[in-house]
């Protein structure tokens, strides 16, 4: 049975640069029509692996099958891949419509067609009003926009998105989180987006791959990789964790399963910091050495104030404790 369209897998690919490894054994299936996240730090290796699937690097060694082919060997523009890239990239004499039908005039494909293919991206991508204008009299999230019409207009079966969201202000981001998310079901492309926002990357993804140090940390569902991380480094990466020792072993608790009480039995703590997010409150902690920070609802907080300085005790549930490999 022939692969569906969109289905990529990278077999043990590596990229190195000299003697520095920039990408180490990555293994993984992406299933057609996923929306995945490739997240991490600076220079884990993320957007190196989103180059050598689109064929902006070449790959040291492993293989890269899009339904069932290698594209290893193949120039970009005949992998079945598009990218967007972080700066956009539009071409700053051309208009929208010209920008967004551009790779299709490379191709020769005559004036009407190729015109008509953009304008229904544009209208898309709600840019059908802007056709005349040149990207400099756009707004970012509308070159953003125009960025995806024009990668999208080569019908890829996968789409490259290189960190697109992090020129855009924090209301916009959100906006057009929204947006990428409605495009990619409408359309049902397989989305590879590389970020290092843990909150881009939860609430986008079917798929986050956890990326540290050239190697996959982690990969999964997003209440996976939040719920059950495998190491110290997820949970402290993935944020809104506390590690816990004892007994010789390390365990994440969640911040908000973190818990203040007056009285009772628990670990002392001394309030060190209290920063109100909005929603929650999160009160950081010494509780002799160790950092914890125990998220609390405003309501809870503004219930019964903490200030810093206060002695106070923390508590949880064993059943929260989740058990971290020593890695």
């Amino acid at each position: 049975m022939e692969p569906a369209r969109g289905d990529l897998e990278l077999v043990e690919v590596s990229k190195h640069f000299g003697h520095s490894i920039a990408v180490d054994n990555f293994s993984q299936h992406f299933e057609p029509g996923q929306y995945v996240c490739l997240l991490g730090p600076s220079g884990c290796g993320k957007s190196t692996t989103l180059r050598m699937i689109a064929g902006h690097e070449t790959v040291s060694t492993g293989d890269i099958k899009l339904e069932g082919r290698s594209i290893c060997k193949l120039q970009p523009a005949q992998r079945g891949t598009a990218m967007m890239f972080q700066s956009y990239a539009l071409f700053p004499h051309l208009s929208v419509l010209d920008n967004v039908a551009f790779s299709l005039k490379m191709r020769g494909v005559d004036v009407p067609t190729r015109e008509r293919k953009a304008r229904e991206l544009l209208e898309l991508v709600h840019m059908n009003d802007f056709t005349n204008r040149l990207p400099d009299q756009l707004s970012g999230g509308q070159q953003q926009r125009v960025a995806l019409a024009r990668a999208l207009i080569t019908e890829p079966s996968v789409l490259l998105l290189d960190e697109p969201l992090s020129a855009l202000d924090p209301f916009l981001r959100i906006r057009m989180r929204a947006e990428l998310s409605r495009l990619q079901r409408e359309l049902g492309l397989t989305f590879i987006h590389v970020t290092h926002s843990q909150d881009e990357a939860m609430a986008l993804s079917d798929k986050i791959v956890l990326m540290n140090d050239a190697v996959i940390e982690q990969s999964g569902t997003p209440n996976e990789v939040f719920n059950t991380p495998g190491t110290e480094f997820v949970a402290r990466f993935m944020g809104g964790h506390n590690i816990v020792k004892a007994d010789g072993r390390a365990f994440a608790l969640r911040t908000d399963r973190t818990r203040l009480v007056s009285v009772g039995e628990g670990v002392h703590g001394l309030v060190e910091n209290v920063e109100f997010l909005g929603r929650s409150v999160d009160v950081s902690l010494d509780c002799n050495g160790t950092e914890l920070v125990a998220s609390m609802s405003d309501e809870d907080f503004y219930r019964h104030v903490i200030n810093e300085g206060d002695s106070v005790t923390v508590q949880w549930s064993r059943e929260d404790l989740h058990e971290l490999s020593q890695a």
